[in-house]
């Protein structure tokens, strides 16, 4: 072999070995998570409402970890930085707590932008990183919304029923109910004006104290408007009663409750109650709330009326709603609840019949409550009668006034046949006298409806 030959075949190798160690090289680079060439992920909403008080939270991702970042609040007259930091502890998600720019107070600024940039610690880019840039549109809004009680019942007793008519204004409202002691939200219905709303409310039996009754307004700024609803309050006499169980009453019909809810059955005799007791019975407290607050609608009620509920016919009263169950086997007591509506008593099987128009929203077995029908009868006020044999209706049907809708029964935890009444307020079960008497009906609800009417046109 000549030397010339000997030479261009080093060469060739030489080169084969260059290219083979670029592509390597390449290959690496694209390859390698060192490189990455992902942009970081800048979390948020693509405009926000700011009330220049509380912080922005702005979240950020990525897969090499953040390097760098700024927030830059903009208003295309000054570019203020509220926030940037180099970090040291490469972070791959980070959540970053913008304080508001200090700006006069009567300051209105008009296009303003929050401009979020971010680096991430890959060595792509000639190992300066990827970076990404973010624009979010700021709206300014300091101004509390308005929230007015213009009319509500004088009274409320515990376990009782009240009305409330206010007036909430505000162009970027996010949110208006009534709060009860801050543990009960009561839904608000758009009433007989635009700005106007009223809402059925209640004093739940199960909380001793009346602390306050609230309208709270928020809107989409968070500024938040709280507005005490004056009420006289009432005490309500609770009457104990002690109930003696049979084992066989629990492995009979406690286990058959159970067994049909598709609950887990506890191996003791005891357990089985408490367990259907309290976890189910809260089940279908919770299954009962959330129909009738689902079934409330946001159109505009311009009137509403409503008649005394009216006992089932012929009927006995056995038991009272606000008795307190202390329930015992064996002289131990093992476990408590509130009775929550009437018990009726007649004839097997009797007749059934609404006292109100309205509208089917629940039909179905309903664990210690039976098979349970639920009528609405609007503003979040709806019937309940439990432990029926038959239903003659169907969800979504019109049911009219003395219209037969089943039969009374034995079916859940009973001992015998009868019919359990009750009165919800936005899925709560309040004292059904209340609504069987024509005069606090008159005094305490469509009076004050109709009076606040006239409020609002200004009579």
């Amino acid at each position: 072999m000549t030397f010339k030959k000997r030479k261009s075949n080093a060469l060739g190798l030489f080169i084969t070995l260059v290219i083979i160690i670029v592509a390597i090289g390449v290959g690496y680079i694209y390859l390698s998570p060192a490189f990455e060439q992902n942009r970081p992920v800048i979390e948020s909403k693509n405009s926000i409402y700011w009330n220049l008080k509380s912080k922005v939270i702005i979240n950020i991702k990525d897969e090499s970890g953040i390097k760098y970042y700024k927030i830059t609040f903009k208003d295309g007259q000054k570019d203020i930085i509220l926030n940037q930091a180099v970090l040291n502890d490469v972070q791959k998600e980070i959540s970053i707590e913008v304080s508001p720019p200090k700006l006069d107070m009567f300051y209105k600024g008009d296009n303003t932008t929050l401009e979020i940039e971010a680096v991430d610690n890959s060595k792509w880019n000639l190992l300066e990183g990827n970076k990404a840039i973010k624009t979010i549109g700021v709206n300014i809004d300091t101004k509390k919304p308005v929230a007015n009680v213009l009319g509500n019942s004088r009274y409320i007793q515990r376990g009782g029923s009240a009305v409330v008519v206010v007036k909430v204004k505000d162009e970027n409202l996010r949110d208006a109910y009534i709060s009860f002691n801050n543990k009960e939200k009561f839904k608000l219905t758009p009433y007989y004006k635009r700005d106007y709303y009223c809402a059925f409310i209640a004093w739940p039996i199960d909380i001793e104290k009346f602390n306050r009754a609230n309208l709270v307004a928020i809107d989409k700024a968070n500024n938040k408007t709280i507005t005490k609803i004056p009420f006289y309050i009432q005490s309500k006499k609770i009457k104990v009663d002690n109930i003696k169980l049979s084992s066989k009453f629990i492995n009979n019909v406690s286990k058959s409750v159970l067994e049909q809810s598709f609950e887990t059955i506890p191996d003791e005799t005891k357990e089985v109650f408490v367990y259907s007791n309290t976890v189910l019975r809260a089940k279908n407290i919770d299954a009962i709330k959330s129909a009738v607050t689902k079934s409330m609608k946001d159109e505009m009620v311009e009137d509403f009326t409503i008649r005394p509920f009216k006992r089932l016919r012929g009927s006995k009263t056995v038991a009272k709603y606000a008795e307190r169950r202390h329930y015992y086997l064996n002289d131990e007591k093992i476990n408590e609840a509130w009775h929550l509506g009437i018990d009726w008593a007649s004839v097997k099987k009797a007749s059934i019949k609404v006292s109100n128009k309205g509208t089917v929203i629940f039909k179905d077995y309903l664990g210690l409550y039976g098979n349970t029908v639920i009528v609405d009868h609007g503003l979040g006020l709806a019937s309940l009668y439990a432990h029926t044999s038959s239903q003659d209706v169907e969800i979504g049907e019109t049911v009219n006034r003395n219209q037969k809708i089943s039969n009374t029964g034995a079916t859940g935890a009973v001992f015998g046949d009868h019919l359990h009444f009750g009165i919800l307020v936005q899925g709560v079960e309040v004292n059904p006298l209340e609504w069987m008497d024509k005069q606090w009906i008159k005094v305490r609800i469509l009076d004050i409806l109709n009076k606040t009417k006239k409020q609002i046109d200004g009579k």
